[in-house]
């Protein structure tokens, strides 16, 4: 299997998912040192977790990744596009180079890669794709724009390549995470106020880890979402559910 963004994060927390259960996993990131070391640290004994560097927003990287990672492993059985960059500021204040960057590794780069591992599912008449949306496919927060969009559209090409591949039994869905802690988060959720928005509206009440959502992947991987294809599966803690308002509660 390949795990594009691997070396943090969500990304990371899925790929040691699948290593520990006995998957042979390659991981992309942008920085080869990075990758390397995360790849030592999610072998266990006897697992194969292979570091490809390759940064999402280069098409000429991205062939190169796929070529290699069917060289060394096989195939590609299942892809998971994790890779995902975001700025957060006013609309109207984001230059065109910092637009043009968050969508070419958030969307076009997650195409780009589907396509590329896509070709070798095809022809092998199998395969599974797990793409990370987010919360901002449901609906846009503020500040994110730029990221809204692309996520947005990720969740569009996650159906629209389920409709095109199912015939070739290829399966593609998505998993939207809620308000997850993580390496790159941490400093906006250690603020009091955006802890207390957060428990007021998450049901479950807490923020959620990246161990949250390798249960989701591992599911869509799996046999047992055979019949499963063009689907999102919100690990939100309830917050797509409905929306909180300052009501009495009795």
């Amino acid at each position: 299997m390949l795990v594009s963004g691997a070396s943090r994060g969500i990304g990371r927390a899925i790929a040691d998912g699948f290593a520990k259960r006995g998957a042979r996993v390659a991981i992309t990131g942008r920085d080869s040192r990075t990758l390397a070391a995360a790849a030592r640290e999610l072998s266990p004994p006897g697992a194969t977790v292979l570091p490809v560097p390759c940064d999402v927003a280069e098409v000429d990287q991205i062939q190169a990744c796929v070529e290699r990672v069917v060289a060394e492993l096989g195939r590609v059985d299942t892809l998971v596009n994790a890779a995902g960059v975001n700025r957060r500021q006013p609309a109207e204040t984001y230059t065109p180079e910092q637009y043009d960057f968050i969508l070419d590794v958030n969307l076009r780069g997650a195409f780009l890669l589907s396509q590329e591992a896509g070709r070798h599912m095809i022809e092998r008449g199998a395969g599974c794709q797990v793409n990370v949306l987010s919360l901002n496919t449901h609906a846009p927060l503020k500040h994110v724009l730029p990221y809204a969009i692309s996520k947005a559209g990720l969740g569009t090409m996650t159906r629209g390549l389920a409709s095109e591949w199912g015939r070739h039994g290829v399966r593609v869905n998505g998993i939207a995470p809620g308000f997850i802690l993580t390496d790159l988060t941490r400093k906006l959720w250690s603020q009091p106020r955006m802890q207390a928005w957060s428990r007021v509206n998450t049901p479950l009440g807490r923020l959620g880890g990246v161990d949250d959502l390798v249960g989701a992947a591992i599911f869509l991987a799996s046999p047992a979402a055979a019949f499963v294809t063009g689907q999102v599966l919100y690990i939100d803690g309830g917050v797509s559910a409905g929306i909180s308002w300052p009501i009495e509660e009795g």
